[in-house]
């Protein structure tokens, strides 16, 4: 597959061409620099993730213990069978390790202050037996919320696995490494690491091989991803391979529509990558939709220049790699959950009901007030996440006004800078372009379907007060496409000044403030005494 990735890039360099508005010159050695600063985006990236991953206690807001005892559960090779009790190993861990912080107000606690972790308890720490320990015995809420964990199903565990296989190997390997208890639990989010510092690279190579001769869009992109406040990435979770996987099957989309016609290798590259991207999770099936469509449009168009029987052996290999891991899970979500996608059980795990076809049109979304509130809330957690600290959301409104007009106005201008009219690239980079607005419009079309075909009855979240699916970390499978658009945005708006240094200087200004919101948002994590720091 590299090898694949590495013909597209240079397919790709010989195919698009920005205009000499837009030119930066790449010598060999400028190449080599350039490679030097990917790598350390890479590793500031890693350091970044660790920082943070670090500071926020186990187990967060997110269903983050159930993700971990479905990590539990693939380590010891142990597909779930429907919607089973956490896992008694899983459950020692999540009682022993939990922090009340993230459901929790601290005004309400004993003194105004969380009680001390029970592993910093001596006579605790040094029993055999996890225990809930003094934040469980003086948090009567903390402690119900403990004992309902005893007696609720899994309703993740029809989650795809290749996180989960991953995660489970990577388990392996800290067990293997002496790792226990508290560090091995952190041993795991820290896998993430690994895939923030190669989505990196991932986003390096999309954006070359768009804009091959544009320096500030080759670097903008991945720069942006070193430097995201999104809380998905220090979590154990699934959200965190969906940009890796979709970024791969992307920028195999791209060469598939540069190529005539393409190659076997191509096929194979890109039919397992899309494959990973299903497998990675539900939440990215409408990448997947728009992937199949752009397939068959160019299949359609060789056809019509006498190319389509040469592009037919890429198909076939390319459909082959992608349906039979698709088909196959498919297959055992039917067998263990009753239902194809194995969404079916989950939605009825939380207690949610389909509407009727007529009260669709009922919903919110379809009024001016409600279709702000779910186009900016997911746009807000597509940057940062959706964590709760305290009880309440750990966000700034002016921060979350901030990335909301930024994403709106840059994206606006960026469609209207791929209308041939007004439009400085070339015809391959519309397309690219065009491709990663279409994914981006169809994951939030998809959740604004969702939100309005349940009845959510008295979950938390969606519930009848709020229904709306704004966790942007479930659509992360778009992130490189979305920078894309959002740095030829700002490109387009700064090129014309005319001043060589105003595009890299918003970009490292864009980058500061990402980074010092952050820290200004999270200051509070770093303090508490259930994270990593204070082990």
């Amino acid at each position: 597959m590299v090898v694949n990735f590495q013909e597209g890039l240079a397919g790709a360099k010989n195919d698009c061409r920005m205009s000499a508005t837009n030119l930066d010159s790449v010598s060999p050695s400028g190449e080599a620099k350039e490679r030097v600063l990917i790598w350390l985006f890479s590793w500031l990236a890693a350091v970044h993730v660790f920082v943070f991953s670090a500071a926020f206690p186990l187990f967060n807001n997110m269903d983050e213990h159930f993700h971990f005892d479905l990590v539990v559960n693939y380590s010891h090779g142990h597909l779930p069978r429907g919607m089973n009790l956490v896992a008694k190993e899983s459950e020692k861990y999540i009682l022993a390790y939990s922090s009340p912080e993230f459901i929790w107000p601290q005004v309400l606690c004993p003194g105004g202050r969380f009680p001390a972790p029970s592993w910093t308890q001596p006579n605790l720490a040094s029993s055999r037996e996890a225990q809930p320990g003094a934040a469980g015995e003086q948090l009567p809420f903390f402690r119900q919320w403990l004992e309902k964990l005893k007696s609720t199903p899994n309703y993740e565990s029809s989650q795809q696995p290749l996180y989960y296989v991953a995660a489970g190997l990577w388990w392996h390997i800290g067990q293997g490494c002496g790792l226990k208890g508290l560090c091995l639990l952190y041993w795991i989010r820290w896998l993430n690491i690994l895939f923030v510092a190669a989505l990196v690279w991932v986003g390096y190579v999309a954006a070359r091989m768009v804009f091959p001769e544009n320096l500030f869009l080759r670097l903008g992109v991945p720069a942006l991803i070193a430097f995201i406040p999104q809380q998905a990435f220090y979590s154990i979770q699934n959200d965190v391979l969906s940009p890796l996987c979709f970024g791969l099957a992307f920028i195999c989309l791209v060469r598939w529509m540069l190529a005539e016609p393409p190659g076997l290798g191509l096929g194979i590259a890109t039919g397992l990558s899309l494959a990973a991207t299903f497998l990675a999770k539900i939440s990215n099936l409408p990448f997947l939709v728009v992937s199949v469509l752009v397939v068959l449009f160019k299949l359609w168009q060789w056809r019509g220049t006498g190319k389509g029987r040469a592009a037919l052996p890429a198909l076939a290999v390319m459909t082959l790699c992608a349906a039979l891991p698709i088909c196959g899970w498919m297959a055992w979500s039917k067998y263990a959950f009753g239902d194809f996608s194995g969404s079916e059980a989950k939605i009825q795990s939380l207690g949610w009901t389909h509407k009727p076809f007529v009260e669709w049109w009922h919903h919110p979304i379809f009024t001016p007030h409600g279709s702000w509130t779910f186009v900016s809330e997911l746009l807000t957690t597509f940057w940062q996440g959706d964590f709760n600290w305290h009880a309440n959301p750990l966000n700034l409104p002016a921060v979350d006004a901030l990335y909301v007009c930024l994403s709106l106005c840059l994206l606006s201008l960026a469609t209207v800078k791929l209308i041939p009219r007004f439009s400085v690239a070339t015809p391959q980079q519309r397309q690219a372009l065009w491709l990663g607005l279409g994914c981006f419009a169809a994951a939030f079309a998809f959740f604004g379907y969702l939100s309005v075909i349940y009845d959510f009855d008295d979950c938390a979240y969606p519930s009848r007060e709020y229904p709306y699916f704004t966790s942007g970390r479930l659509i992360l499978g778009a992130l490189i496409p979305f920078l894309l658009l959002y740095v030829y945005g700002l490109d387009c708006l700064l090129h014309q000044s005319g001043n060589k240094w105003l595009r890299p200087l918003a970009l490292a200004g864009l980058i500061l403030f990402m980074l010092i919101s952050e820290i200004i948002t999270d200051w509070s994590v770093f303090s508490s005494q259930y994270n990593w720091y204070h082990a």
